[in-house]
């Protein structure tokens, strides 16, 4: 085995980004300085789309009851509806990586956010149930381009030493778009309906998709896009990699709580469990998602410091564990109480973002794009999984209670049902100490 370990000197650092900026804007000092900024223009423009991307993800969680009404459906089915996106978003995870390699991130991140603008429009306009799912369906296959456009934008325009940070950011930003996604937007339901809501969002991503053909740009003066038949052998590779398959799973067990509880079932939850409005019990939901925007920089600012991966993951896993535990078996705790074991919760499962960066580290640098898609793929996996598994697990449940907003679920079954995330936060536990530690630098097999 040998390790190769990138040099972190400022000479290698100012060799990154600014130089090949300088080389396109010229030797002009002013031009130099402006260059200076447009790695972070490039990197906001595709950050915004992850942003909306994330929005739309848990925005079915604050519109739940609305959506059984409306649809006359029992929770499995909305579960299921829900969870369409994350089936799409799932699916197109290692084909999106493939598309950037061959085609950058300006057309693809562009397309992208006209099917979602396609999709949300759908979505708001339908009275089927058919209709539904494939807005939703457009949904998630637009924004299945949305992390792995933003980290590939990050890769060109960013010097390696600077890849774990910028890529935090970008997790913060999708955790901004989940924060939207919750109170604000239960605001806008209870005002507007969840019709003309989604109708407005499908607009503002056609905004976004003219932003970002008009102004994303590839890559600065240089590089080569990878042909076919390199990016299949770049896919392969991975593939084969016993390390590959773990961090996968680690990172569906990691995002498991967010995905099923704050992404769908949390609000109803806590409605029930602490007779809370919707707007309290997604302020409370939204906790989850403040500990995440806060948790990705910081576990990639701890590990950079410890050089160290897999025991930031390791303990990441185990005080999500014990917050998420809290926030649901305490006795006697309050909404607010809950709320900040949620945002401890969110806070200790943004180490989540370690298992791309190992991902990464530990595979040859022209197929870190490959390995990216490979991992997203299992953790929007664990979402398409774990949404209509809790929804199942309370039909189980169901006592036959109904309301004028539809069925009923008692708080018990809620709990009983939340125990599938439970044990995926232990599994991500045992996970992270089975993983290959890579000290924080590029090795090779």
């Amino acid at each position: 085995m040998d390790a190769r370990e990138p040099s972190s000197t400022p000479a290698r650092e100012s060799d990154g980004a600014d130089t090949r900026l300088s080389s396109v804007c010229g030797p002009d000092a002013s031009a130099v300085v402006t260059a200076r900024w447009l790695p972070w223009t490039m990197w906001a423009l595709a950050a915004v789309l992850y942003l909306y991307g994330f929005f739309q993800r848990v925005a079915p969680s604050v519109m739940v009851d609305a959506l059984m009404v409306d649809f006359a459906v029992g929770a499995a089915l909305a579960g299921t509806l829900s969870s369409l996106y994350f089936y799409a978003y799932a699916g197109l995870q290692i084909p999106a990586g493939l598309l950037l390699d061959r085609w950058g991130p300006q057309r693809v991140l562009a397309a992208a956010a006209m099917v979602m603008a396609l999709g949300s429009g759908i979505f708001a306009l339908s009275h089927d149930l058919w209709m539904a799912y494939l807005g939703r369906l457009l949904v998630g296959a637009g924004a299945a381009f949305g992390w792995i456009g933003a980290l590939k934008v990050i890769s060109l325009w960013f010097p390696p030493e600077r890849f774990a940070l910028v890529t935090g950011l970008t997790l913060t930003a999708g955790m901004a778009g989940a924060i939207g996604g919750q109170a604000p937007l239960g605001l806008a339901v209870d005002t507007a309906g969840w019709r003309a809501t989604m109708a407005i969002a499908g607009a503002t991503a056609l905004i976004l998709a003219i932003a970002l053909w008009t102004v994303l740009r590839d890559r600065p003066a240089g590089g080569e896009r990878g042909g076919a038949r390199q990016l299949a052998a770049n896919l392969g590779l991975i593939l084969r990699r016993r390390q590959t398959y773990l961090l996968t799973i680690y990172g569906a067990c990691m995002a498991g709580p967010l995905l099923g509880f704050a992404g769908l079932w949390g609000v109803p939850y806590l409605m029930a469990a602490y007779d809370a409005t919707r707007g309290e019990a997604a302020l409370a939901t939204s906790g989850m998602m403040v500990g995440w925007a806060l948790g990705a920089p910081l576990s990639g600012w701890i590990s950079d410091s410890i050089r160290r991966r897999r025991l930031p993951m390791i303990v990441s896993a185990c005080a999500a564990l014990a917050a998420f535990v809290a926030a649901l078996y305490w006795p006697g705790l309050s909404l607010a109480g809950v709320g900040v074991f949620l945002c401890l919760t969110g806070l200790a499962s943004g180490g989540m973002v370690l298992c791309f960066a190992l991902g990464r580290e530990l595979s040859p640098q022209q197929a870190s794009g490959a390995v990216i898609g490979v991992v997203n793929t299992g953790v929007m996996a664990s979402g398409a999984l774990l949404q209509p598994l809790i929804g199942w697990l309370l039909d189980l449940q169901w006592d036959g209670a109904v309301s004028e907003t539809g069925r009923v679920y008692a708080v018990d079954a809620y709990r009983a049902s939340f125990a599938s995330l439970i044990a995926a936060l232990a599994a991500a536990a045992l996970l992270a100490a089975l993983a290959r530690e890579s000290r924080c630098r590029s090795v090779e097999d």
